[in-house]
């Protein structure tokens, strides 16, 4: 029996509905029109391409998987995306897309583990085209790494920075940077073979080799890669073998000046059981750490990811987002990506009260008081000083008038007596709290930059008292 658009794409919902949880399902799938089927390929229409992107990241399996059993193994998945003057546009990419480094059996190996000099090599490098420079935003936070990536990306395997090893907790951008490393090497050098790949995708190679008896022509095909990068190299603890040949490949590699670049959450002397001599080699080069974004950078990235898909969202908005997600690059985007598809499907202006109903899904701690801890928390960032500078006795200019600023602002925002703000910072007395309000006070009457940095606080802490009214 032959089965239209319209009831494939039904069958494959109903499949999909029983795999993810309801709220993901009803944000990202409800919006989704079937639009054609022809010759096995199922068109869908997506809200925008926001869309697109982020079932292709977090969808795909199961969207494939629910494709196949109703149009069978040649299945494939198409997407169109509406333009803002009304009309559609094909994404360049369809789902059936099969990766070639993915070992299943050796006769569907799209690209066989060549033996160097037999024949030219044809490498998929297998790079995210969202992850370039262009799209990392520097700060801070990542400028070292950025820097060094980008010197191996202008002279890879010359620089000292051979193996690069970029480091940091979840969501802060590590892939990215790798990535971004591989795309500037092949537009600087379009004859050099690039490969991204992660360390588990690399210990299921192993397996499949030596299961194959081809372990020997698994190390071939790497060495014969000019710019290797390896993701989350800490999955390698306890792999034995998998440690064993990926040592071969790096020595062979490194002697033959290849660049190397590794990620990994943790730093290199951090590592658990992973062999000593690989720890070593991972020190060769330069370790670069990813840190926590600050406040301005994490706009930066908010605005620079609306720029680049087209939307538009108020600014203290933007803003209300930047203070309340702080530690993870990852929620923050998907924080904005889940605010604009709220709106779409529930036909809603994006503003602060829907920010506020969906950043509740991303984090368990949004403030729900105003505290003085919190202030000085706040102050100190501002400030770039330890929380602890405040509480301590240092005359510092700088640190002092941080200090009058918390306490002035935990007089105003909180319900706390003189006394009792004076003991948070490191048990001075009341009048000294008075003291500080007035020179606050008298500054802001005198200095306008000064006047300006009070305002900013009390801004933030302005849209952390909204968050506890939504």
């Amino acid at each position: 029996m032959s089965m239209n658009h319209t009831t494939v794409w039904a069958n494959c919902l109903s499949r999909i509905k029983r795999q993810i949880p309801p709220q993901s399902f009803k944000t990202w799938f409800e919006p989704i029109r079937p639009v054609r089927l022809e010759n096995n390929a199922l068109t869908i229409q997506v809200p925008n391409k926001i869309y697109y992107e982020w079932l292709e990241d977090h969808f795909v399996e199961v969207m494939k998987s629910s494709l196949r059993k109703e149009l069978g193994e040649q299945a494939r998945l198409e997407y169109q995306i509406p333009r803002s003057n009304g009309h559609k546009k094909e994404a360049s990419k369809s789902s059936n897309t099969e990766d070639p480094l993915t070992l299943t059996k050796p006769e569907n190996i799209q690209n066989p583990f060549v033996i160097p000099g037999i024949q030219k090599m044809e490498v998929d490098p297998q790079l995210n085209p969202k992850y370039t420079f262009d799209t990392y935003i520097e700060g801070d936070c990542n400028q070292l790494a950025r820097s060094a990536g980008l010197a191996v990306a202008k002279k890879p395997g010359i620089t000292p920075f051979n193996p690069l090893f970029i480091f940091g907790n979840v969501g802060l951008g590590k892939t990215h940077l790798a990535q971004a490393i591989g795309h500037e090497v092949l537009q600087r050098f379009p004859n050099k073979l690039v490969l991204y790949v992660s360390t588990s995708k690399f210990t299921n190679q192993v397996i499949e080799s030596i299961k194959n008896n081809a372990t020997t022509d698994l190390v071939n095909f790497y060495q014969a890669i000019d710019v290797l990068i390896i993701d989350d190299i800490q999955f390698l603890a306890r792999r034995k073998k998998t440690q064993e040949i990926f040592f071969n490949i790096f020595n062979q590699l490194h002697q033959n000046k290849k660049q190397l670049v590794l990620t990994s959450d943790r730093p290199p002397k951090d590592l658990q059981d992973i062999e000593e001599r690989l720890i070593s080699r991972f020190k060769w080069g330069l370790s670069a750490d990813l840190g926590v974004p600050d406040f301005e950078t994490r706009m930066a990235i908010l605005e620079s990811k609306m720029m680049r898909e087209g939307v538009q969202v108020p600014e203290d908005v933007i803003e209300f987002i930047s203070y309340n997600i702080k530690e993870n690059i990852r929620e923050l985007e998907g924080v904005l990506i889940s605010l604009i598809a709220q709106s779409s499907l529930n036909q809603r202006n994006i503003d602060l009260e829907l920010a506020g109903e969906v950043i509740e899904n991303f984090v368990s701690n949004i403030h729900k008081e105003i505290t003085v801890d919190y202030i000085q928390n706040l102050v100190a960032e501002h400030f770039k000083i330890p929380v602890e500078h405040l509480k301590s006795k240092t005359r510092k200019r700088q640190i002092v008038i941080a200090r009058q600023l918390s306490m002035y602002l935990a007089k105003k925002m909180t319900n706390q007596s003189l006394k009792a703000i004076g003991d948070t910072f490191g048990g001075r007395d009341h009048s000294t709290v008075i003291h500080a309000i007035k020179t606050v006070r008298d500054m802001m009457d005198t200095d306008p930059a000064f006047k300006e940095t009070l305002e900013e606080l009390s801004k933030k802490i302005t849209l952390s008292m909204r968050s506890n009214l939504m």
